[in-house]
């Protein structure tokens, strides 16, 4: 795949089966060069209004809810014709969201098997059927929620917004899906894609691109959504669960993180550096599972901190689409110099071990650009520590058992993932089983399956999406109750 020069496009919004546009044309932003790649129609209240009144009718006037056989096909449809455009999608995002070449595609490519996935699992079915009493029958069966809300972020749109909507239309729901600004073009390609599945019934999915916020908000406290699947930070979801509070909607919300990686004084360097590395650099450390924490053993702290330091001043930055980038800019320039301060603020409590931060001088000068950054510290109060960085920034943090090990993994407000590293094979049960984190690795780092359910403890999330448990997340219970005439 070789990068493709700069086009100037417009992106819209699709909603009720037909394309829109907005009052509000905004840019969309190369975090490579600070260059305009096109523009989009910025959504709000009107556009959210309009998915949400479609989103309605279609669940309440069609088929979809209750024909399997439909939504399986339309599902493993939008797989086919995501397939055939999946090479456009990896540029753009590349592009547009500053991903290496080889991340923007390990991103489409993981969003192709979950709708596979989910078209499967639409044609499955379970619940539970007993004659409680003599001839008093009892069952339970599942139906779709209603109308559900997605609300995906700007740092892996594509797999995260198809990893809430895949089982939303799975169990018979009908999408109002809000994508944001950053990635405007991209969010267009990808509602091109959804328009595309002939399939779908019109108004089943119903996508609006919005910079600010206010659309978001209606469709959280909208009394016609039922549920929300939201991505994004702690913050938001807090944010998110209180305006929902009104009309108690269901919701599965997957936020923030402060992965440790925790390295015992057995585990093979070899093997743990490079994926140390990649996971504090992997898509510019903007992941909610990037390792930000390196929690080391005493008896080997000194070597592998030298080697890590080594693999984190050889990492190439450069603009996401070059084939020789290790690491592209982060999203924009804002959020550039946001992590350049964190790393300086750092320096007033802790050492700096590499100093990375922003690039201001050079061909890279222009873009969103920082180098990797490695802090050691002693206690686990410090802010950063605590706080999600969202860049390639880690933490190197000293521990002497497995006791000091898990406190220590365990002190922060997050729990979505943990990665152990060694070479007994008892250890991984043993420390995981103590870590509060909803996915736990051995002597590997962000390995997830679509049919493994994934989320957080703590501040990480609530809900589950992945997996049968996914689906749950967009269903409601109904139990049914039928005495034989002899009975009554």
């Amino acid at each position: 795949m070789t990068p493709q020069s700069d086009t100037r496009t417009h992106a819209r919004n699709f909603i009720g089966g037909a394309w829109t546009d907005s009052t509000t044309t905004t840019e969309s932003i190369n975090p490579a060069t600070g260059m305009a790649l096109g523009t989009f129609a910025d959504g709000g209240v009107e556009e959210a209004r309009a998915a949400i009144d479609a989103a309605r009718a279609a669940f309440t006037t069609g088929d979809w809810a209750r024909n399997r056989e439909l939504r399986a096909h339309a599902l493993f449809e939008m797989a086919d014709r995501l397939t055939e455009r999946r090479d456009e999608l990896v540029v753009l995002l590349s592009r547009e969201n500053g991903k290496t070449l080889p991340e923007a595609g390990f991103e489409v490519d993981a969003s192709i098997p979950k709708l596979r996935y989910y078209a499967a699992v639409t044609l499955t079915e379970s619940g539970r059927a007993a004659e409680v009493k003599p001839g008093l029958y009892s069952m339970t069966l599942k139906q779709p929620a209603g109308v559900a809300a997605v609300i995906a972020p700007w740092n892996s749109p594509v797999v995260l917004s198809i990893r809430s909507f895949a089982p939303a239309l799975a169990a018979g729901c009908t999408v109002v899906m809000k994508l944001p600004g950053q990635t405007g073009l991209t969010n267009g390609l990808l509602y091109e894609i959804i328009s595309s599945t002939t399939s779908l019934p019109a108004g089943v999915v119903n996508a609006f691109t919005e910079s600010g916020s206010a659309g978001a908000r209606l469709v959280v406290s909208d009394p016609d959504v039922d549920v929300i699947s939201f991505t994004g930070s702690t913050d938001t979801g807090r944010s998110i669960m209180a305006n929902a509070s009104a009309t108690l909607k269901g919701m599965s919300l997957e936020l923030g993180g402060k992965t440790p990686m925790i390295v015992f004084d057995d585990a093979d360097l070899d093997a743990a550096v490079p994926v140390l590395t990649k996971a504090i650099t992997t898509f510019t450390g903007q992941f909610c599972m990037t390792g930000s924490r390196i929690l080391v053993q005493r008896g080997i702290a000194d070597e592998l901190r030298t080697r890590l330091s080594a693999a984190l001043e050889a990492v190439r930055v450069g603009p996401g689409d070059d084939p020789s980038s290790d690491m592209g800019p982060l999203i924009d320039r804002a959020n550039a110099d946001r992590v350049d301060r964190f790393v300086a603020d750092a320096a007033n409590y802790a050492k700096i071990v590499v100093r990375g931060g922003r690039i201001t001088t050079g061909p890279l000068a222009a873009g969103a650009f920082v180098r990797p950054s490695l802090v050691e510290v002693e206690g686990v109060d410090q802010p950063i520590v605590q706080q999600e960085v969202f860049g390639p920034v880690a933490t190197f943090e000293i521990f002497d058992d497995e006791a000091d090990a898990i406190t220590r993994a365990n002190a922060t407000d997050y729990g979505l993932a943990a990665s152990i590293w060694t070479c007994d094979v008892d250890r991984p049960l043993r420390v995981g089983r103590e870590i509060d984190a909803g996915t736990i690795w051995t002597n590997t780092w962000a390995m997830i399956f679509d049919q493994m359910e994934e989320g957080g403890f703590k501040q990480s999330g609530v809900g589950r999406l992945h997996g049968i448990r996914a689906l749950e997340e967009f269903q409601e219970i109904k139990h049914y109750v039928h005495p034989s005439p002899r009975t009554i």
